[in-house]
Order: C-alpha cells, then sequence, then structure tokens
C-alpha cells in the first residue's frame, strides 16, 4: 500500500495509435492511499485494501498496445467509489445535513457501499468517526466528477472516431463466489445489465472465448454490471459497454494479496481475449447488432 500526499488520482494511459474501438475503464484498482484518509480510518494495512480490484490494471495492461486507451484509478475504492451513482450517501456517516438532491435510499447505501464506502468487504467499517459533509461532497467534486468527465470523454472520442465504440469495464470478484444453484466457481463473469448495456451477441462471444481457453465464464449472474455500466452503455447509438469480473483466486492470493504463480498465465489469457474480442468486433463492424441503429 502506497501512502503519497499529492499524486495524480487516475492515469489515461494512450496507445501509440487508437486502433480498436474500444476503451478500457479500471475504476477499483487504485492502491495509493492518502494519509489524511488513513488517519481517519480504523482500518490499516491489508485490512483497508479488502475492497481493491487487486491487481486488475497489470492483467488488462495490454489494452493500449493493442490500440486502446486504458482508464485507471490510482485512488482507492474505499476512498470513493465511482461505479456508483454520484451522490449516493449514507448520512449516518456524516455530521451536517445532507443536500436534498443526495441518494440515502438506494440498495447500495443500505449496504454500505455508496460513493463514498461505509465498509469495505467482510463487513469492516472503515471510519472512526463521522466525516463532514463537505468533505464528502469535496470528493465527489474534485475525484468523481473528473473520473467520469474523462471516461466520457473517451468514449465519446471512440464514438466519432469508429461510428460506434465497446466500454471494457474491468473489476475482479471473490473467489468464494460460486453459480446459483450450484458449487461451479466461475473465472469471469461477463455483465451486460441482462442485455440492456450490450448487444448479446457481443456479451456471448466474450463469454466463449473465456470458455474456449478452458475457463468457466457466465453472464450476469450474480454481477450484471454497475453504474458505469449500466450508464454509458447504449447499443441502440452503437455505444457497448461490457463488465469482467475476474475471480481473485485464480490470480491473487486473498490473505496476503500477493500475486499467484499463475498471475501471468492469467494476464496472457486476458491479453489474448482482448486480441480476439478486437478481431471479432473488426469482422463485424457494420453489423446493427454494433452499430448504431
Amino acid at each position: 500500500m502506497q501512502e503519497i500526499p499529492e499524486y495524480a488520482l487516475f492515469e489515461i494511459r494512450e496507445p501509440a495509435s487508437h486502433a480498436i474501438p474500444f476503451v478500457y475503464n479500471s475504476p477499483h484498482s487504485g492502491r495509493i492511499y492518502p494519509p489524511e484518509f488513513i488517519a481517519q480510518s480504523r482500518l490499516e494495512g491489508i485490512s483497508i485494501r479488502r475492497s481493491e480490484d487487486h491487481y486488475v490494471d497489470e492483467l488488462f495492461s495490454d489494452a493500449t498496445a493493442l490500440g486502446a486507451p486504458f482508464l485507471v484509478a490510482n485512488f482507492p475504492r474505499a476512498y470513493l467509489d465511482v461505479n456508483r451513482e454520484p451522490y449516493e450517501l449514507d448520512p449516518r456517516m456524516f455530521d451536517g445535513i445532507l443536500p436534498p438532491y443526495v441518494n440515502i435510499n438506494s440498495l447500495r447505501v443500505a449496504g454500505g457501499l455508496g460513493t463514498i464506502p461505509r465498509i469495505v468487504a467482510e463487513n469492516m467499517e472503515i471510519y472512526a468517526r463521522r466525516l463532514r459533509v463537505e468533505e464528502g461532497l469535496d470528493r465527489i467534486e474534485n475525484v468523481y466528477k473528473p473520473y467520469h468527465a474523462a471516461l466520457r470523454r473517451l468514449i465519446a472520442r471512440t464514438h466519432v472516431q469508429f461510428g460506434f465504440g465497446v466500454l471494457i469495464d474491468c473489476h475482479s470478484m471473490p473467489g468464494s463466489i460460486r453459480v446459483a444453484g450450484s458449487n461451479a466457481r466461475p473465472d469471469f463473469i461477463i455483465g451486460d445489465r441482462y442485455g440492456t448495456s450490450a448487444s448479446a451477441e457481443l456479451s456471448r462471444t466474450a463469454v466463449g472465448l473465456f470458455e474456449e481457453m478452458g475457463f468457466t465464464a457466465i453472464r450476469n449472474k450474480p454481477y450484471a454490471g454497475g453504474f458505469i455500466t449500466e450508464h454509458y452503455g447504449r447499443p441502440s447509438r452503437g455505444l457497448h459497454a461490457l463488465q469482467i469480473e475476474v475471480n481473485r483466486a485464480i490470480y491473487v492470493d486473498e490473505v496476503t494479496l500477493q500475486k499467484r504463480a499463475d498471475f501471468p498465465l492469467v494476464a496472457a489469457a486476458i491479453s489474448s481475449f482482448m486480441r480476439q474480442m478486437a478481431v471479432y468486433v473488426a469482422q463485424f463492424a457494420t453489423d446493427t447488432a454494433l452499430a448504431a441503429e
């Protein structure tokens, strides 16, 4: 865990040439923890890191070599979650009165996982005391909004350049996740908001590519995609958004957070997946399933 007082909140890793109609995004792999945040927290060490999508930015790092921009958060999810509405806030976390436009009733807020999370995984409370309302709103103004502005620009640029675009939102999931009704452990879950954020053919292709490599892959259950997938996926306009969840147990020790010996193999498989997805989209670029109707 890095503790650096001044750092870039996020980075846009640009390819030498934007050659494919993709944008990759890793909103939860940030691991630079502001010292003032650590001072506010009752957690430390590995405990505060339980919400990270560990090393997902490294697993998908070949995106730029393939010709796609890659937006990567440096701030941690425990500090601010950009895969939420901008104002999903829990009033119990704050001293003072939240503005009336804040969504205090979402299921995510109730579960402690709003825009400013109350807990990390395993229901561990993050903060030792309440935050000032102004501080919470400042995080949204200074971190959340610039991040989404950058993501919107990348998606818009891609759409203008290619006539359509595919956003791949990159995440990880706990190794304890099982397929409903069985003991099968999915290695990858492809989320398309039950067919509303991307072409069904695109989703099926993504699942099939992982299966052909010997992995267990499923669609939407239990992760169909969060705010980013739902908000930016507009298939009728030629904008498709897929969320990819990678099972952490196949590449990292979830207790120590150390990379497993198979980490390079998993990264190579993901690189192959990205390459094959680009080929698929290039072949079917004029198909109305991908292009705007």
